[in-house]
């Protein structure tokens, strides 16, 4: 069954259609969450936040672009939501994504720690664009239409966020805030 079919099945309340829609999407979709957000439980709420969010406007879905791509915009949306929130908790109580969401070797969780605190660093715009592109695979066409901003804006935030995350991946940078090279 084609994207088309499935989306008029879930409007007439095919709950089973909507779990076929979402599928194809779910991984991307779970890390553009875990990257916004930085930590699992946030991501976990997030992500539940934007299927409830798509079930209940799918009527709004007017077909223009892939529902994967309006799914990712409504699940960054829900998680820049949930980390505008977090910033009213001080600093120190904020957990920057510690728990591995795949568990791995040693130095894969510390790879993964340093690239989600680089990223809890970026300027949300900045961070949003390198995870929409880098995670959810988003083409800077629909990065630009979900920030709503030109292209090149697009391109420059990726490439400003991509040159923020290696100053701040730096092995020495990372020793001074405690995270192995």
């Amino acid at each position: 069954m084609n994207e088309t079919e499935l989306i008029e099945r879930c409007r007439s309340g095919d709950r089973a259609a909507f779990a076929a829609l979402v599928e194809p999407s779910r991984t991307q979709v779970w890390a553009v969450c875990v990257q916004i957000t930085g930590n699992r439980h946030d991501a976990e709420d997030a992500l539940q936040d934007a299927l409830i969010a798509a079930w209940q406007n799918l009527d709004k879905f007017r077909g223009t672009a892939r529902f994967g791509s309006w799914l990712y915009r409504i699940a960054s949306n829900a998680a820049l939501a949930i980390v505008r929130k977090r910033r009213e908790i001080p600093d120190d109580e904020i957990d920057l994504g510690r728990t591995s969401t795949v568990p791995g070797p040693a130095e894969r969780v510390v790879d993964t720690d340093a690239v989600r605190h680089a990223l809890a660093q970026l300027p949300e715009q900045f961070r949003v664009a390198v995870v929409l592109r880098e995670y959810a695979q988003m083409s800077y066409a629909e990065i630009a239409e979900h920030q709503n901003v030109p292209v090149a804006t697009v391109k420059t935030r990726i490439n400003r966020g991509r040159a923020q995350l290696v100053e701040l991946l730096d092995p020495a940078r990372l020793d001074a805030v405690g995270l192995e090279p």
